[in-house]
């Protein structure tokens, strides 16, 4: 019963979604546990014309664009059914076939109007105030669509099967949110009809893709099928695990696939770590090697660091093997993949964070608390850089030895195999033959 899952080991944008990408083609499913649609997977392809070809997935896993593989949104994520709607719609406009490949959790939460609305206005409150402690969210409603599922006052997938269920769930709902948008936050509050009527004609266009997923999951592994499960965002943003409160609400973290499929953690016998060469993160919260210098910048314009999903440059920072550490320790990675590193490039010296100074005291330790994460002072070990343009090199032993010897470095102090390197955003530009060359 194999289930790989690929996991993002840093703030998220590691490229998992180029790395889902590559492996999809020996897998029989491709299944999404956690997160919605914030996140964003690019995958680039040249097509038989030679013309290049670049989309930007937010809910449809990272295995569409490849046929005779099935992809799952699972129970874990919570679902914008017009966000998905149009991402189908912009996909089949491809020639790709998504209905009978794409299957939705019937148990998958439902992002509602009330929730947007709601996170905006409370992520206005945060900025408006005088510490300035907005989260940096995108507005999209995935906080408090996930508040209401543990709060057990959530919609689900499968209450849009019923108007009157639907309708009354709703009313409650949006009624309560309705007076926290009027009296708390001075905002525009919302109709319920209007929005039982949008929502039951959704139901309309999505029930050809709901099924039981779990179900469905367990019988292809039951079958001897492959599954690849993908999270979205990073392990630094997991709600228990990352930076809190400057994180994700959910769990991208390897726990987090077998709550958000139904999956047994038996079945899981490969995981994959994607970390970028360097460090990026979007959004508010502490960032130890971020660098606000030219530095910094040539990373960001060189690396292309802008948000998939919202555009917001992405803050850039030398690579920080203590947390990269923390996360393969508490994902258990048994292999890890580098990306981006072509981004370096160029650069004559890189510094690599392998220890923190905190309270006069040097430590390995990843401290997830975000108030003492920011108080820590990186310290770093110097390694040569390269000039050599590495975008066409296929096999590690053609890597400049600078290159080889920067890997080595992180898989010496990780204790972890690098089992790929991409050197490039299209599939081709990849590294599999991570041999070193012979004596």
């Amino acid at each position: 019963m194999p289930v790989s899952i690929v996991i993002g080991s840093q703030w998220g944008d590691e490229g998992k979604g180029k790395v889902v990408d590559l492996l999809s083609p020996k897998m029989d499913v491709v299944a999404r546990y956690q997160g919605g649609a914030n996140a964003g997977h690019t995958i680039c392809w040249e097509n038989d014309d030679g013309t290049e070809e670049e989309f930007v997935l937010h809910l449809v896993p990272s295995g569409i664009f490849h046929d005779g593989v099935t992809c799952v949104i699972g129970n874990g994520v919570v679902l914008d059914p017009e966000a998905v709607l149009e991402e189908i719609e912009k996909i089949e406009s491809l020639g790709v076939n998504v209905e009978g490949r794409l299957k939705i959790s019937h148990n998958a939460h439902v992002i509602m109007p009330h929730h947007k609305a709601i996170e905006q206005a409370q992520e206005q409150a945060r900025s408006d105030a005088d510490d300035n402690d907005a989260i940096g969210t995108t507005g999209r409603g995935i906080g408090p669509a996930y508040t209401d599922k543990f709060a057990r006052t959530g919609i689900r997938v499968v209450d849009l099967l019923d108007r009157d269920v639907l309708r009354n769930k709703l009313r409650r709902a949006i009624e309560e949110k309705n007076q926290i948008l009027k009296h708390v936050h001075d905002a525009d509050v919302l109709d319920v009809d209007t929005i039982v009527e949008k929502y039951v004609a959704f139901d309309q266009r999505i029930d050809p893709y709901v099924t039981d997923t779990a179900e469905y999951l367990t019988d292809q592994l039951a079958a001897g099928q492959h599954v690849l499960a993908e999270g979205a965002q990073g392990s630094l943003l997991d709600v228990d695990f990352g930076s809190y409160p400057y994180v994700t609400s959910s769990h991208p973290t390897a726990g987090g696939c077998c709550t958000g499929l139904g999956v047994p953690p038996t079945s899981v016998d490969r995981v994959i770590g994607i970390a970028k060469a360097y460090c990026t993160r979007v959004g508010n919260g502490p960032f130890p090697t971020e660098l606000d210098n030219d530095a910094g910048e040539r990373l960001r314009r060189v690396g292309q660091e802008f948000g998939a999903t919202t555009g917001r440059p992405r803050r850039c920072g030398w690579l920080d093997l203590v947390a990269l550490r923390y996360t393969s320790r508490i994902n258990g990675f048994n292999e890890l993949a580098i990306t981006k590193l072509d981004v370096l490039s160029g650069m004559d010296e890189l510094k690599v964070c392998t220890q923190y100074r905190y309270d006069g005291k040097v430590t390995r330790r990843f401290p997830s608390e975000s108030h003492t994460l920011e108080k820590v002072e990186p310290l770093y070990e110097t390694l040569p850089g390269w000039e050599e343009d590495i975008s066409s090199t296929r096999h590690f032993a053609e890597l400049p030895s600078t290159a080889q010897d920067y890997l080595a470095f992180i898989a010496d102090y990780l204790d972890v195999e690098i089992s790929m390197t991409s050197i490039g955003p299209k599939r081709g530009e990849i590294i599999s033959d991570m041999r070193p060359a012979a004596a």
